[in-house]
């Protein structure tokens, strides 16, 4: 029973997010690279914020229940912020490597926009986010020991799984939308990648309560995923499309 939960809750977190990757990234060198960078910056971040979570724990009295309880919470908030922070930096850098990339191109152009850089980066951020969620209790998954069995839920490495999951698909979506904020200084649109990510960590809290938090992450995730599809290019007729190619077996051209 306990493979069977590694192994389910392994393909539910990481299976869309490694289909996307081998299906969509893997055959371009130059995407794995812009994703393996975006994760790296993703695990700078993390790193940094759990200094100051260090620090100000060992600093604090630890029998205080309500001063630990105020911490946690200001450390969620310290962490998106500086998660966001290392995505604009991130996309100050991109900025500045497509132009190397023009300047050294035959023909004056980018083998990727920045649209495509924008859903690798954020790609990359998830997966790295994904792996540091779910990495410990998969390792607890294995066993020994039964879920539960102390009258907790026994939902918790399934809803684990499924908040991994949506969480790295936000983190894709909110790359699109953030790139996009920055590239036509749209502000308000960074602000609102700032304030969804804020609003889908501190939903957290409401655990155990999983219906609490999961519901409303899958619900702003669905939003998310439109608003970006439509940022990209995306529209009624071109899904239309997909979908009636999807029927009839046939590939629908590339576009230019």
């Amino acid at each position: 029973m306990t493979l069977a939960v590694f192994f389910g809750c392994a393909f539910i977190a990481f299976g869309p997010a490694l289909a996307l990757f081998l299906l969509t990234v893997a055959a371009d060198p130059l995407r794995i690279i812009i994703l393996i960078a975006g994760a790296f910056f993703w695990l700078v971040s993390l790193l940094l914020s759990s200094l100051v979570w260090f620090i100000a724990a060992r600093a604090s009295d630890p029998r205080d229940e309500a001063l630990q309880k105020g911490l946690l919470i200001c450390g969620v908030v310290f962490s998106v912020l500086l998660q966001e922070a290392f995505r604009l930096l991130y996309y100050k850098l991109l900025r500045k490597a497509i132009e190397g990339l023009v300047a050294l191109s035959e023909d004056g152009c980018c083998p990727l926009s920045i649209q495509q850089m924008a859903y690798v980066a954020g790609l990359g951020f998830g997966l790295m986010s994904g792996a540091f969620s779910m990495i410990n209790l998969l390792a607890d998954a294995v066993g020994p020991g039964t879920v539960g069995i102390h009258g907790d839920s026994q939902l918790y490495f399934l809803t684990s799984a499924f908040m991994t999951l949506v969480m790295i698909f936000l983190h894709t979506f909110w790359g699109i939308v953030f790139f996009h904020g920055c590239e036509t200084r749209q502000w308000w649109e960074v602000s609102v990648v700032v304030v969804t990510h804020l609003i889908v960590s501190c939903l957290t809290f409401w655990n155990p309560i999983y219906l609490g938090s999961l519901l409303p992450s899958y619900l702003l995730m669905a939003a998310v995923a439109v608003w970006a599809y439509l940022l990209s290019g995306g529209s009624k007729q071109n899904l239309h499309h997909f979908l009636l190619c999807l029927r009839s077996g046939v590939t629908p051209p590339p576009r230019s």
